[in-house]
């Protein structure tokens, strides 16, 4: 095991709510600053540690899928800017809502409850109230806390946050981070559709024994791994020579320095690269080590589950499409629409980039209307844009010129509300098959 395993195995076992920092590692494991760093990074990576400003690097306990209906109390600290005053071992605990202390004590009472976070300015005795009911306490205006508080909140090991910021615009923030946290909820992930712990074979795997692992597994393609679990290639059976004798290896025939994702990786990526490349499978690493595959089947079906999903909220682009309707005329999608504010550049008009998000978008959107086929893009051709005012009605006509086996191509006219033409463009987009 190397020195960089090792590093990561001891923090591993340390105690959740443990400090860690670089001189420490090195000193109690006798490597290097450089050495102790890259394996801390790699734990933050990891998710097993996380660095919170003013307090430090600590042992986390690792979410193996983010909850964007919770938020701990160390990302709030990140939100507002602030500093913790007293009970730092409870930063990682979940929050369930926030309240904002606006009201009398005997008022608050029966809105505070255990995993809360009451917004609050210097009121102590609002403070000592959420803490004694198991709630965490956010300070607006830049105010402290008394000593006594913050022996209260060490032993209920719940944080009291201290921010410069104004209760509204700490809510206002609070909300924004959460909207955020929805939009990235829709989008999925290769670790959310990956095959865990998948069959591999070694580069000294005899055909004949390649052969009857095909038997036995039902599947035909295979990652293929060094002695230390890192992808060196990719064996399908279209790879198998005729001539080949049962004793050669795998390594011999295998293709070399195969395309790889990783966990983060999006399943949308994923599939562009898979259909451009025209692959089966692509192994899922982690520091090259393999954790994983993805085959083109799952991310077909991912795409297809996401697409029927409702927006759990809306990002710019939604904003921008939620003003636009469409119905078919001889053969083309028509899309009515106005020009909204989100889309207004610095002199006033519809910017370019809104303008052709506009085109690329509705017009892939026409593509699968018409044609019941996962596509993504692959090129666009504008020849012309001219500009447009704010709150202007837009009309967009998609024509689907040709659905071939692997490429669509199809053209796209903007046009006024006086039938002048705006813009013109051509955008290719390649069939994802399965």
């Amino acid at each position: 095991m190397s020195k960089h395993e090792d590093i990561i195995k001891y923090i591993l076992s340390l105690e959740v709510g443990h400090k860690i920092s670089v001189r420490g590692i090195a000193s109690d494991l006798g490597v290097s600053d450089g050495t102790a760093y890259r394996a801390i990074k790699d734990c933050e990576t990891l998710g097993i540690v996380s660095t919170i400003p003013r307090v430090g690097t600590v042992r986390i306990e690792k979410v193996e899928k983010k909850s964007i209906d919770t938020l701990t109390y160390a990302a709030v600290v990140n939100i507002v800017e602030g500093s913790i005053l007293g009970g730092k071992e409870g930063i990682h605990k979940t929050l369930n809502k926030f309240v904002i202390g606006a009201m009398t004590i005997d008022a608050m009472q029966r809105y505070i409850y255990p995993g809360c976070l009451l917004i609050v300015g210097n009121r102590e005795e609002a403070q000592e109230l959420a803490l004694n009911n198991e709630s965490a306490v956010l300070i607006s205006g830049g105010f402290t806390c008394s000593d006594r508080i913050k022996k209260l909140a060490n032993e209920k090991c719940l944080p009291i946050i201290s921010s410069s910021y104004d209760t509204f615009t700490i809510a206002t923030m609070i909300n924004k981070a959460i909207s955020e946290s929805l939009i990235k909820k829709d989008i999925i992930l290769v670790e959310d559709i990956m095959i865990q712990d998948p069959v591999s074979l070694k580069t000294d795997t005899t055909i004949k024994e390649w052969k009857q692992i095909i038997v036995e597994k039902k599947h035909e393609r295979y990652p293929v791994v060094d002695d230390e679990n890192k992808v060196v290639g990719v064996v399908t059976m279209k790879d198998m020579p005729i001539d080949a004798s049962p004793e050669d290896t795998v390594g011999k025939i295998m293709s070399k320095n195969p395309i790889t994702v990783t966990p983060k990786t999006t399943v949308a990526y994923t599939a562009h690269i898979m259909s451009w490349e025209g692959i089966e499978i692509t192994p899922v690493v982690d520091n090259k080590k393999l954790v994983g595959i993805v085959t083109r089947r799952d991310v077909i079906k991912a795409l297809q589950y996401a697409s029927r999903q409702p927006q759990v909220s809306d990002t710019l682009e939604d904003m921008i499409l939620k003003s636009f309707s469409y119905e078919i005329e001889d053969g083309k999608v028509h899309y009515t629409g106005n020009i909204t504010p989100q889309m207004i550049d610095n002199i006033g008009t519809a910017s370019w980039s809104s303008l052709n998000m506009l085109i690329s978008t509705l017009g892939l959107a026409g593509l699968r209307q018409k044609n019941n086929i996962n596509i993504s893009m692959d090129s666009i051709m504008t020849y012309f844009m001219k500009p447009v005012q704010v709150d202007s009605s837009i009309h967009i006509y998609v024509n689907v010129i040709d659905v071939g086996r692997n490429f669509c191509k199809v053209e796209v006219d903007m046009f006024n509300s006086n039938k002048d033409q705006i813009a013109k463009s051509m955008l290719s987009a390649r069939v994802i098959k399965k």
